[in-house]
C-alpha cells in the first residue's frame, strides 16, 4: 500500500520535472478553487438545488473521480510549496480531534439524542 508520504513525494517529483514547482502559490490556489467548483457542480446537482431539465444539464458522473484527484493533487502541490508533511500534519491533527471532539458525544449528538 502507499502511504501518502510517498504520495506526495511522486507529485513533488512530478512537478519538479515540468517546472509546476516554480507556480506561485495563489495561481496554484486559484486553480484548486476551479476544481472545487467542478466537484460542486456534481453536488448541487445531487441534492437537487440545481433541477436537470430546468435550465441545468447533469453533469457527467463518470469524471467526478478525476475531479477529486484533481483537487489532492493541486493540494498537495500547495503543500509541497510550504514544505509541510502532509502524512505527519494529517495523523498530529487526528490525534487532536480525537481529543477536541469525543466519538460517544458526537454520535449522540448526531442521532439526536441529546435534548
Amino acid at each position: 500500500m502507499v502511504g501518502l508520504r510517498e504520495i506526495q513525494q511522486r507529485l513533488r517529483q512530478f512537478e519538479e520535472a515540468r517546472g509546476w514547482n516554480r507556480f506561485p502559490a495563489s495561481q496554484v490556489f486559484t486553480h484548486l478553487i476551479e476544481e472545487l467548483g467542478e466537484i460542486s457542480r456534481y453536488i448541487t446537482v445531487e441534492e437537487g438545488y440545481k433541477a436537470i431539465g430546468l435550465g441545468h444539464e447533469a453533469p457527467d458522473r463518470s469524471g467526478l473521480a478525476r475531479e477529486f484527484a484533481q483537487v489532492f493533487s493541486l493540494f498537495v502541490q500547495l503543500a509541497n510549496h510550504f514544505g509541510i508533511d502532509l502524512e505527519a500534519s494529517v495523523l498530529r491533527e487526528i490525534e487532536l480531534m480525537e481529543k477536541r471532539f469525543p466519538a460517544r458525544e458526537w454520535r449522540e449528538y448526531m442521532s439526536g439524542e441529546e435534548g
